[in-house]
């Protein structure tokens, strides 16, 4: 129904273009899309609009679905947890946002080649036409992996499906009828957009001095005489949040990662030796970063929208001045909202600064002081009883009384409505030279910046499916890293294993699971669930493991001993997660299936 109003719309807007059109309702009524082809702003809104459509979402929300975190208001993502989760209620939808941003891009890949862009320079023409088709088709890739993401699934006959298909943009003479794909077809689909756009565009945007450095094309545009600033006009440091090359390539390593995943594997025609081989092609020639699992502390970077960091692949446009993410999620006793609470689960995954998960005997953990001698990575994701934020001593136990200090507002048991129901708040993501003011209902703002892609999501990718093909030493071929080499990195740069001058002195847990591909597994797996907690990850990583989506969310309530002074940990179940086990795979709208005979529901929905 929504393509169908796009269509209604675009072609309504197309009418609108001067005065004269304004007041002369049979030029209105005549005008065609065709004529689109003669002006320039209207081809390119297709594809802005469908940039619009992208589906990233700037702000820790899905987490809170999972056993990572839970929200003390009752949002959408809450409910959903709680039982509330329907085929017509579904806060985790991708479907309306991304079939209308395919109809848009599939819009303007029918007219970009009629389009004048650069009036007479032929080689800037074709670039345009290049970089922009490009971008279009990785756009639908994008789309087309979020929709199966979120709707691909088995229906009651044992098949897996994808969503409806479309490369080419509907009418009103279209048949809307149409059937799922195989999730197959559409892994296939997203590969070959993938390709095609990152054979049409650099790897990234910049600034070139001399056209030989030209990657992509080089010899057609040379034929067509580019020169230096006409490419830089067009492939230049200017366009660079724009979809790239590289983009594409990631999107391509994402697709391969859910399709080479448990949930999919069966039927979806990607090993893991193809997946891994495709991860590790987007990361040939990139440097780890090693202080990118703390990238929101990077002010220096921050500070500028043309900054870039090594960690980051894609992002979102900058934030020059935003609080927001503060304001919700800042402790109590700093005016925020305490919005997202880590839980006692998501803490249990932090191994001890030896590397030793805290349940192994070799750890050294102690349970009477569980937050001393653990994974640093921990303080810098979670406020626990005891951290400090802007000199105030963040106090989460029972024993905490409001009416002592500032800090102690942040007690479990506080009658407020912005108090921690686990025993921890959010660190991760926040700028701590951001957000309330203590004492004050002023509030200073710090430009921010949203990752929509991050390296490290891609090194834990080919670790993932490379120790699925070859095992934890085996190796893509021309690459020159293992998933043992990766996980090291990883743990290295968030301390595991080094002593207090920063020196790697061993990670013999890591060593173990180097002879074992199934703990290696479980390895990886934890470590993504670490250094990609509260990025919204999480919900789908358990979906496509085909692990249990109900595990209860937990926490801690700290008393103090009267008589000695010592504090009592005491975990709590904080809230019991209401999932079945069919919602691992998420289902078709249901006002979607009634209106369409074709559209096959997902199986138990």
């Amino acid at each position: 129904m929504k393509t169908r109003n796009i269509i209604f719309f675009l072609t309504g807007l197309l009418a609108f273009t001067s005065c004269e059109d304004m007041f002369e309702p049979a030029k209105e009524n005549t005008r065609q899309l065709e004529a689109m082809v003669q002006e320039t702003d209207y081809v390119y809104g297709l594809l802005i609009y469908g940039y619009n459509r992208l589906p990233y979402i700037r702000t820790t929300q899905t987490d809170v679905a999972t056993d990572d975190a839970i929200a003390n208001v009752d949002d959408s993502y809450t409910k959903m947890a709680n039982g509330e989760w329907k085929s017509d209620n579904n806060p985790m939808s991708q479907w309306d946002a991304c079939k209308d941003g395919i109809q848009y891009v599939n819009l303007f890949l029918k007219y970009v080649k009629d389009v004048n862009w650069a009036q007479s320079a032929k080689s800037k023409q074709q670039m345009f036409i290049d970089r922009l088709t490009g971008e279009a088709l990785g756009l639908r890739a994008i789309f087309y992996y979020h929709l199966l993401q979120a709707h691909a699934g088995y229906t009651n006959d044992g098949e897996l499906l994808g969503v409806p298909l479309l490369t080419e943009p509907e009418d009103g003479s279209s048949d809307y009828n149409q059937p799922r794909a195989s999730f197959a077809a559409c892994v296939r689909q997203i590969f070959a957009d993938c390709d095609a756009a990152a054979a049409l565009l650099p790897d990234q945007y910049k600034d070139i001095d001399d056209v030989e450095k030209i990657t992509k094309n080089k010899e057609e545009y040379l034929a067509l005489g580019v020169q230096t600033s006409g490419y830089n006009l067009v492939f230049g440091k200017m366009a660079r949040n724009l979809v790239s090359g590289k983009v594409a390539q990631a999107v391509k390593a994402q697709t391969a990662l859910l399709a080479a995943s448990p949930a999919f594997q069966s039927q979806s025609g990607v090993t893991a030796e193809e997946a891994a081989k495709i991860c590790a092609e987007v990361l040939k020639n990139v440097e780890f970063d090693a202080t990118g699992n703390t990238w929101y502390k990077n002010v220096e970077a921050l500070s500028s929208s043309a900054a870039s960091m090594d960690e980051i692949l894609w992002r979102a446009d900058w934030e020059k001045a935003d609080a927001s993410q503060e304001l919700d999620n800042f402790p109590p006793s700093l005016n925020g909202k305490g919005k997202v609470n880590p839980s006692q689960n998501l803490v249990d995954a932090f191994p001890m600064a030896n590397g030793y998960p805290i349940s192994d005997s070799r750890s050294g953990y102690d349970a009477n002081d569980p937050y001393t001698g653990r994974d640093p990575r921990l303080s810098d994701d979670v406020y626990y009883n005891g951290s400090t934020l802007k000199s105030v001593v963040i106090a989460t136990g029972t024993y905490a009384s409001s009416t002592t200090d500032a800090g102690t507002k942040d007690n479990i048991n506080n009658s407020g409505s912005a108090h921690t129901l686990t025993g921890y708040y959010l660190r991760k993501l926040l700028r701590e030279d951001a957000g309330p003011t203590i004492g004050s209902s002023s509030s200073s703002q710090q430009p921010h910046i949203f990752p929509r892609i991050r390296y490290t999501e891609l090194f834990l990718a080919y670790a993932e499916t490379a120790n699925e093909a070859w095992g934890p030493n085996g190796k893509a071929p021309g690459f020159n890293l293992s998933a043992y080499d990766v996980i090291k990195m990883i743990r290295q740069r968030g301390g595991i294993g080094t002593d207090e001058n920063g020196d790697y002195v061993g990670d013999p847990y890591l060593d173990e699971c180097a002879n074992d591909k199934a703990k290696m597994r479980e390895l990886i797996r934890n470590e993504r669930r670490i250094e990609l907690c509260f990025e919204n990850k999480r919900f789908w990583d358990i979906r496509r493991w085909n692990l249990p989506l109900n595990e209860s969310v937990m926490g801690v309530q700290i008393d103090k001993i009267e008589e000695d002074g010592t504090l009592k940990y005491t975990p709590l179940v904080v809230a019991p997660r209401q999932y079945e086990t069919y919602m691992n795979f998420g289902p078709i709208p249901n006002s979607e299936v009634l209106l369409w005979s074709a559209l096959q529901q997902n199986k138990d929905w």
